[in-house]
């Protein structure tokens, strides 16, 4: 029987090019974040938890009813002890969200998916309001991440800069894609990896664009970088790998990026995961 040999890829599988350059390939993503049960403080006695208690029990009820949407669960008037528990106890999942504007919220997704931790700053940066929501994505960052966003992009100009060549029709395929989203529709992706974009390409986009007043950052199969733009319903989507190296850069227009929300699947997870720690530490 003739032995057949398969193809290999990778460093050092290809032969070496006359001018002595070699291949290289770019690093990928190594590691990826996984559910693990959460380490609680010995020294917390359950007997003083009624109140940490009463919150878990509502978060259950929460998980179990979804997708009907529930009210926030508030947690400002925990005391330290209960507080504590609390946060060991949902610790930070792989999404973290800034929003900025009158009042800067900071979000985190805790170690049970769809289950979101809102906190309300004040000019001093101290937490005035804390709060669990289950769903999707956290609604108050859907309601306010395109405040005072402009609707369409300024197409507007009378001089395009020295080294623009390529960014000018996607304004102009984004305005289109704007005005046809509607809240809930298919998103539209523009992988701007893919097209041949100067530096001033991307600084014009970025311009044009305008700055918004959410930022998410993602941490799953390496690091994704989502920033809401001046522009309604467009974001600025970066992957990164293990190294910090930018591997995809792309435009989105959607509500929010698929890759910052949790799924109705990772809910009902969470509501069986809730379950299980429930009857471990209460």
């Amino acid at each position: 029987m003739t032995s057949i040999s398969l193809p290999i890829f990778g460093q050092g599988s290809q032969p070496a090019e006359q001018d002595g350059v070699e291949l290289e390939y770019l690093q990928m993503p190594q590691e990826m974040m996984t559910y693990s049960m959460p380490q609680i403080s010995t020294d917390l006695n359950a007997e003083d938890l009624a109140q940490a208690k009463s919150v878990l029990q509502q978060l259950q009820q929460n998980l179990t009813a979804f997708p009907s949407v529930s009210a926030p669960i508030e947690l400002t008037q925990l005391d330290a002890g209960n507080r504590r528990f609390i946060d060991e106890l949902l610790g930070e999942g792989e999404v973290s969200v800034i929003c900025s504007g009158k009042q800067e919220m900071r979000i985190q997704e805790s170690v049970l998916a769809g289950v979101w931790r809102l906190q309300a700053l004040n000019d001093r940066r101290q937490i005035v309001n804390d709060a669990l929501e289950v769903g999707i994505i956290p609604q108050q960052l859907s309601q306010s991440a395109f405040n005072g966003a402009a609707e369409q992009i300024d197409t507007y100009w009378t001089v395009v800069p020295k080294g623009v060549m390529n960014s000018p029709p996607l304004l102009t395929e984004l305005n289109a894609k704007i005005a046809e989203y509607r809240p809930g529709g298919e998103a539209h992706t523009i992988n701007l990896s893919l097209l041949p974009q100067t530096e001033q390409d991307l600084t014009f986009l970025e311009q044009r664009l305008g700055g918004g007043s959410a930022t998410i950052l993602s941490r799953g199969y390496g690091n994704c970088r989502i920033t809401a733009t001046g522009t309604k319903y467009v974001w600025w989507v970066q992957y990164f790998n293990s190294e910090d190296t930018l591997i995809l850069n792309t435009l989105e227009v959607s509500g929010v990026p698929s890759v910052a929300c949790a799924s109705p699947e990772d809910i009902a997870d969470s509501d069986g995961r809730l379950q299980e720690i429930l009857k471990v530490y209460l």
